[in-house]
């Protein structure tokens, strides 16, 4: 009932920006969580950045704070993901992903996008 379609992934190098784009389709509730999760080569999921869709209360890790910000349009069913000071280890696929309740972990989403690329030259 929920597609996501991220966008905005690329090649930049460090210390640079990039703002990823997650389009959501279908039916999205006011108790929902959204939320980028990335994976980097040879590690597992992480949990960035959520935020809910009401009241905009955000969530974060520790490893990104300061440099990532989560935002949303409700209006135009969109998240975003400002990524700044971009770090090589910041390398990874970024995922939008979507909770009907408040979570922070990866294991916890019910919907997912196909995700987007980030690479950061060192």
């Amino acid at each position: 009932q929920v597609q996501l379609v991220e966008s905005g992934g690329g090649l930049v190098q460090a210390g640079g920006s990039l703002r990823l784009s997650c389009v959501a389709s279908g039916r999205i509730f006011s108790t929902f969580t959204m939320g980028w999760i990335r994976q980097a080569p040879g590690k597992e999921r992480e949990f960035v950045r959520g935020i809910s869709w009401s009241g905009g209360r955000t969530l974060y890790a520790d490893s990104v704070k300061g440099r990532f910000t989560i935002s949303r349009d409700n209006a135009k069913n969109t998240v975003y993901l400002q990524m700044n000071s971009l770090k090589p280890e910041d390398t990874a696929d970024y995922y939008c992903a979507a909770s009907t309740r408040v979570v922070m972990s990866p294991r916890g989403m019910d919907y997912w996008g196909k995700g987007t690329l980030v690479t950061v030259s060192s």
